[in-house]
């Protein structure tokens, strides 16, 4: 009989644990508190109770080729970074394609999870839900996956600020706004320089008479556009910059990204350079922020102390009048109050997770909890790695250390290495040079794509090769919007297909005796020539 495995929420981890379940022939029941998938996805004009809740405005910072589904590229003539509906449209052509919607109970909430009474022996789970004529319902399942997304509790710290209380403006969280509209012609403080207040920031002061953003430590902000207008992710996240990454001297490695970013715009000049290094925290995505502060319309300002009367006063102390509403995007405390409060070990009682995901306590691996993790990289490929590495976890096909170590930071190359060996699924590029050429170049000096992973070992793709292949097809076929002349080119002894194989080979045979995953990517005109080459088939 099959493995019965508990879903909780159909957002994006949700509709992909139940495919990967699915599968690897379980029997999952998803149960969705709301009327439709998508999750934080699913945008809606008023925020619900124990919901997350996005802005009208708001587009994804990952490229498409980087945070599509592993084995369902998306169409190529999505843009390459969507609006949030766009996104949403994107999964339901996958719950359709994979005929997912028959799994999912919707407006069913799970009120509680507990251990089954001989939960040592069979690691079972005793689930209560409500539909939503309020009938409550008991099951018993094999296992849980927890989608439910952990945007739900905004932090608002009204406490911190003295003179809140008789300050004659509004305050809200980011979680409260939609959009502009409120805003236009006010005096408007946004705090907090995440990606959310840059981009809440940016709009409102379209729209306001004057808009200032307050922040402690500032931030390095980054554009979604490489060089020649490519995706940042497609061009940075590759198997070269990682190892580049460990061999060279972080304060080099630093020095020269630092330096390019202020090449654009000088960080100090424009109130933004962080008290940390670029490589230290995750950078802010914004292509808009400099423009405007540029303009004038945003104003940088230290961290908000104290509210007064109708203004504000900032650590500096100076003092802003007038000022209509203050917008805090302060972030969120992961909440699920529907699982065992034993599992909350941390010192904020927050969950304790080894790799992010198993709860370390348990006597038995049958329970994971998807998404909760911060790092510098792409979002999705890493839910997907989690949940089939838990689907085997709970098949009995994969089996979890007996000392299990804390994660305290993700960095995302390593962890998707620690998954994919983890799973099975790691390319073997010494093979890959030998019997498929063609290929080998595209992964070995390519973007990170996440149909890498579905070459080989479980849950292999018979349609991995050519989504690689015709990757950066679908990068630029959004832009093929209007005709134009194409250059005459010239072609180089330097980028000959001959001598990029024989350094690549090179490169292979030093990081494999080093026992090193090899490099992934190399100049970007080197990628654009490999692009029109014979190499790519």
């Amino acid at each position: 009989m099959a493995l019965r495995v508990a879903v909780v929420g159909a957002g994006s981890a949700g509709l992909i644990s139940i495919k990967i379940c699915v599968d690897e022939g379980l029997e999952p029941v998803c149960f969705e508190s709301s009327d439709d998938i998508g999750g934080l996805w699913k945008f809606k004009d008023s925020p619900e109770p124990e919901r997350t809740s996005i802005y009208r405005s708001l587009v994804v910072n990952t490229s498409k080729e980087m945070m599509c589904f592993s084995d369902f590229p998306m169409p190529a003539d999505y843009p390459n970074y969507m609006h949030n509906s766009q996104l949403l449209q994107y999964f339901r052509l996958y719950a359709k394609h994979f005929d997912l919607l028959k799994y999912i109970h919707f407006q069913t909430t799970v009120r509680s999870v507990t251990p089954t009474a001989d939960f040592s022996l069979s690691g079972q789970w005793d689930i209560v839900t409500v539909n939503r004529d309020g009938k409550e319902e008991r099951q018993v399942f094999d296992a849980v996956l927890v989608c439910s997304g952990h945007y739900t509790q905004p932090i608002l710290p009204l406490s911190e600020f003295p003179g809140h209380e008789t300050f004659s403006g509004r305050c809200l969280h980011s979680w409260d706004y939609k959009d502009a509209d409120a805003f236009r012609g006010k005096r408007v403080v946004v705090v907090g320089i995440g990606n959310s207040g840059g981009d809440i920031a940016v709009e409102i002061s379209r729209a306001a008479e004057k808009t200032f953003l307050s922040t402690r430590q500032g931030a390095w902000v980054v554009s979604r556009m490489s060089n020649n207008g490519l995706p940042l992710d497609m061009t940075s996240i590759t198997r070269l910059n990682n190892i580049l990454m460990k061999l060279l001297p972080s304060n080099l490695v630093n020095w020269v990204a630092e330096r390019s970013l202020n090449q654009k715009y000088d960080h100090r000049l424009y109130g933004l350079r962080p008290r940390h290094r670029l490589l230290d925290r995750r950078p802010l995505v914004n292509c808009d922020l400099p423009d405007q502060i540029l303009q004038g319309a945003l104003v940088m300002k230290p961290n908000l102390r104290a509210f007064r009367d109708s203004g504000v006063v900032f650590e500096d102390g100076t003092v802003e009048e007038n000022i209509d509403a203050v917008v805090f995007c302060t972030g969120y405390k992961a909440s699920f109050p529907f699982l065992p409060p034993a599992l909350s070990g941390g010192p904020d009682k927050e969950l304790t997770l080894y790799k992010r995901l198993f709860p370390p306590s348990l006597s038995k691996p049958t329970l994971a909890v998807m998404g909760l993790f911060q790092t510098k990289g792409p979002i999705q490929p890493i839910m997907e790695m989690q949940a089939r590495w838990a689907v085997r976890v709970f098949s009995g096909l994969s089996r979890l250390p007996s000392e299990k170590k804390m994660l305290k930071v993700i960095e995302y190359t390593s962890i998707m290495t620690d998954f994919q060996s983890q799973i099975g699924v790691r390319p073997n590029l010494l093979r890959l040079m030998l019997r498929d050429p063609v290929l080998w170049v595209k992964v070995a000096f390519g973007p990170c794509t996440p149909y890498q992973y579905r070459l080989t070992g479980p849950g292999q793709w018979a349609g991995a090769r050519q989504a690689i292949l015709t990757q950066w097809d679908r990068v630029t076929q959004p832009f093929r919007t209007r005709a134009v002349p194409e250059p005459e080119s010239r072609s180089s002894v330097l980028f000959s297909p001959l001598l990029l194989v024989l350094g690549g080979a090179v490169i292979t045979a030093v990081l494999i005796s080093k026992n090193e995953t090899v490099p992934a990517q190399i100049l970007d005109r080197c990628k654009i020539f490999l692009k029109d080459s014979w190499f790519t088939g």
